[in-house]
């Protein structure tokens, strides 16, 4: 298939607005990154390379991937690898519409190895402190960081909340829905009396705003005055000066996605399973959910041993007729020994000295050895 002159931004331009048709307007933001950034590459360091079948893999392609590593300031592996995957999907594309590129240009041993982030929950004191202070703030940011705290939903999925959001599900059940999202999906989130309470203020703080900035915002239920970008920048400015008047000890700064993750992890803490749990958050695969088990995973632990402890101490300790049992002979003299033994071993587990209860396994020895001793005498009186 034979394809009019162009010059290589304009191949990569026209590929670029051929998948605006099915992507989302942030992520061809990304497609169209990594295609200028990759011409310009090529223009700067091979400048008599003018068309796709003049790409090789070496020099161009790896000369490419260590330019990425070079860069000063560096990226992170996450993002070379989005630009690799970018780069790869653009290439593949034009390949399967009659364009000459080599194949090979971008093999899966290209890819940085993503990191594998834990979610990071704020402590039960951090929580406290920051939801306390939100509701004394009482404004139109803080309920909404509010209503992300108390459902779980993503902070980009908050500002695009419409204003009939909420939804009778059933006799006294209410539930919030959630638009499409970061993965394109939608979902009905339960809604219990808080956050009915929190949906009706902001309501009412909405209705405040002036006539010109709700004209803007028609049909959502947050307000705004520039673009969806500029009410997420102001919401993660106005939590980090609510969480700093709290006084929060993390030193790590408090994201509203922290407020996702501590919403999780309560929920499992709670009770919660993991295939509820990945519905109520929107995910597609359960590995996504399953990184919240391993940040509960030490409470869980924690309350496994602990509830151990209180069982154990709610019980008392059998107390054996030994008296009763005993007898001037051999075999009323070993039940006794054995009686005596299982007291001990009763009384040490209770212990949590560990020099003691060594001390009383050492004890334990020694009457083993007298029962021994017994038996040998028993057996040679036969």
């Amino acid at each position: 298939m034979s394809h009019p002159k162009q010059t290589l931004e304009q191949i990569f331009e026209a590929q670029v607005q051929n998948l605006s048709l099915t992507l989302r307007p942030f992520t061809m933001v990304k497609y169209e990154y990594a295609a200028r950034r990759f011409v310009a590459y090529l223009r700067s360091t091979f400048p008599g390379v003018s068309r796709l079948s003049q790409l090789r893999r070496d020099p161009h392609m790896l000369g490419w991937f260590r330019w990425l590593c070079e860069l000063r300031p560096p990226i992170g592996s996450h993002t070379r690898h989005q630009r690799l995957l970018c780069l790869r999907r653009l290439l593949d594309d034009l390949a399967s519409q009659g364009h000459m590129i080599q194949p090979g240009l971008i093999v899966p041993e290209d890819f940085p190895v993503r990191p594998k982030y834990l979610p990071r929950p704020l402590s039960s004191e951090d929580d406290q402190l920051l939801q306390e202070e939100l509701r004394r703030a009482d404004s139109l940011y803080s309920n909404a960081l509010l209503l992300t705290r108390a459902t779980g939903i993503r902070i980009g999925e908050c500002i695009h909340l419409p204003i009939d959001c909420v939804r009778h599900i059933g006799p006294d059940q209410w539930a919030l829905h959630v638009p499409l999202g970061k993965l394109h999906t939608e979902r009905l989130v339960p809604l219990d009396s808080q956050g009915l309470h929190l949906i009706e203020r902001i309501l009412e703080l909405r209705a405040l705003s002036s006539p010109g900035r709700l004209r803007k915002s028609e049909g959502f239920l947050l307000p705004r005055v520039g673009g969806r970008f500029a009410l997420f920048q102001t919401l993660r400015e106005k939590l980090a000066v609510f969480a700093k008047r709290a006084g929060c000890a993390d030193t790590k700064p408090i994201s509203p996605h922290r407020l996702r993750h501590t919403w999780a992890t309560e929920m499992l803490r709670c009770g919660m399973s993991l295939p509820a749990l990945m519905q109520l958050m929107g995910h597609k695969d359960i590995k996504m959910t399953l990184r919240y088990l391993k940040v509960t995973q030490p409470d869980m632990q924690r309350e496994f041993y602990k509830a151990r402890q209180n069982t154990a101490s709610t019980h008392s300790l059998p107390s054996l007729p030994v008296s009763a049992a005993a007898t001037a002979d051999l075999p009323g003299i070993g039940r006794s020994l054995a009686s005596t033994r299982h007291l001990l071993e009763m009384y040490r587990r209770q212990l949590s000295d560990g020099k003691t209860q060594r001390r009383l396994q050492r004890l334990d020895r020694r009457l083993l050895d007298v029962a021994m001793q017994l038996q040998i005498i028993a057996e040679g009186e036969n």
